[in-house]
C-alpha cells in the first residue's frame, strides 16, 4: 500500500498544498487563496475540504496517510501546536494544528514557514541532507532556517533562524520590526530597491538611471542584471548589500559551523552574480577552518520547498516518537 504525507504551506496570500510521497516527490500541488470573504479563521476548513476532493481524485485513503504538515508565518509554539503571532493573518495563539486535527483525524505537526523550506531543501533539494546547515530566503523580507545536528532550530519560544532581525547596522534604516538596522532592510528585494534608488543619484550615466526614469521604481532584478553589465552603481549597490549579508552569514556560521549554506528566495534567481560576492564577503570575515569547511549553494526547490519540507516535518517526527 502506498502511503503519502500531505504538506501545507499556509501565506499571507495563498496557501500551498501537496501530497507528497515517501521519497518526497510530488503526486499534486495546488493553491487555494488564504483569506476567504477577508477572513483567515476558515484557512484550516478550506484546506482540509481541498485535500478531501484531491485523495478522492487520487482514491487515496486516510489510513495511506502518515500525517499533516503545516508552515505559517509568524512565531511558532510547536509543542502546543499554535501559531504565536501571524501578523499578515492576524492570528494570535492561533491553535492551527489542533484545528487542522480536529477536521481531520490525522496526526498533524506545525512549524515556522522558514524553517520548513530549510527542511525541504535539506531533504530533497540543495542541502543533501546535511546535518549541519543554514538556509537564507532573500525574499521581500529575509527569512531563514538552522539545522544543527540533524534538527531544526526553534529556540525557546521560536524566535531562532530570524536571520532577517539581526542588527547590521546600528541606527540604520527603520524595519517593518520596529528596529532599525536588521538585515531585512538591507538584502531583501525591497532592501536592495531603496539602496540603489538612493545611490543612483551619484551615478548619472548608470543604466539604473534610465530604468529609474522609465518606471520610477527599481527592483533587485534590474539592479543584478545591470550588475551582469558592469554597471558602476548596480556594482556599488551589489558589493554593498554581499558583504553585510556575507558578514552576517559568518556570524551565524561560527555559532552553528555549516556544511552547507543554501540561499533561496526571489532574490537568489540572480545566481553566480548574487552567490559568487556573498561567498567572498564570507570568506574575508570567516575563520578559515569554518570557511573550508562549508559551501554555498542556490536552492533549487523554489516554492515547492515548504510543502515538501512540511512533509518532511511529519516523516521526521513520527521516526522521532517510534
Amino acid at each position: 500500500m502506498k502511503r503519502y504525507y500531505l504538506g501545507i504551506d499556509i501565506g499571507g496570500t495563498s496557501s500551498k498544498i501537496g501530497i507528497i510521497e515517501e521519497k518526497g516527490t510530488i503526486l499534486e500541488k495546488w493553491e487555494i487563496p488564504s483569506k476567504i470573504n477577508g477572513q483567515t479563521d476558515q484557512i484550516p476548513k478550506k484546506i482540509w475540504e481541498s485535500i478531501k476532493i484531491k485523495l478522492k481524485k487520487y482514491s487515496i485513503d486516510y489510513d495511506q496517510i502518515f500525517g499533516i504538515g503545516a508552515g505559517a508565518p509568524g512565531f511558532i509554539n510547536a509543542e502546543k501546536s499554535e501559531v504565536a503571532q501571524a501578523v499578515n493573518l492576524g492570528w494570535i495563539d492561533y491553535p492551527l494544528g489542533r484545528i487542522l486535527h480536529k477536521i481531520s483525524g490525522l496526526p498533524v505537526y506545525i512549524e515556522n514557514d522558514a524553517n520548513i523550506a530549510a527542511l525541504g531543501e535539506n531533504w530533497v533539494g540543495s542541502g543533501a541532507m546535511s546535518k549541519n546547515l543554514i538556509a537564507i530566503t532573500l525574499g521581500t523580507g529575509v527569512g531563514g532556517g538552522i539545522i544543527a545536528n540533524g534538527q531544526i532550530l526553534t529556540g525557546v519560544n521560536g524566535t531562532a533562524g530570524e536571520f532577517g532581525h539581526m542588527t547590521v547596522k546600528k541606527d540604520g534604516y527603520p524595519c517593518n520590526c520596529g528596529r532599525q538596522g536588521c538585515l531585512e532592510t538591507i538584502a531583501s528585494a525591497t532592501g536592495i530597491s531603496r539602496i540603489a534608488e538612493e545611490r543612483i543619484t551619484q551615478f548619472p550615466s548608470s543604466i539604473l538611471v534610465t530604468q529609474f526614469k522609465e518606471k520610477n521604481k527599481l527592483t533587485s532584478k534590474d539592479v543584478f542584471e545591470a550588475y551582469e553589465l558592469e554597471d558602476p552603481c548596480a556594482i556599488e549597490v551589489v558589493n554593498y548589500v554581499t558583504d553585510i549579508l556575507g558578514f552576517a552569514i559568518s556570524n551565524v556560521a561560527h555559532v552553528i559551523n555549516p556544511e552547507e549554506i543554501v540561499i533561496g528566495g526571489g532574490v537568489s534567481k540572480a545566481g553566480k552574480y548574487l552567490l559568487d560576492p556573498i561567498k567572498k564577503a564570507y570568506q574575508k570575515y570567516t575563520l578559515p577552518r569554518t570557511f573550508s569547511g562549508s559551501s554555498f549553494s542556490i536552492a533549487s526547490l523554489g516554492n515547492d520547498a515548504g510543502i515538501i519540507g512540511a512533509a518532511f516535518l511529519v516523516k521526521q517526527k513520527q521516526e522521532q516518537n517510534n
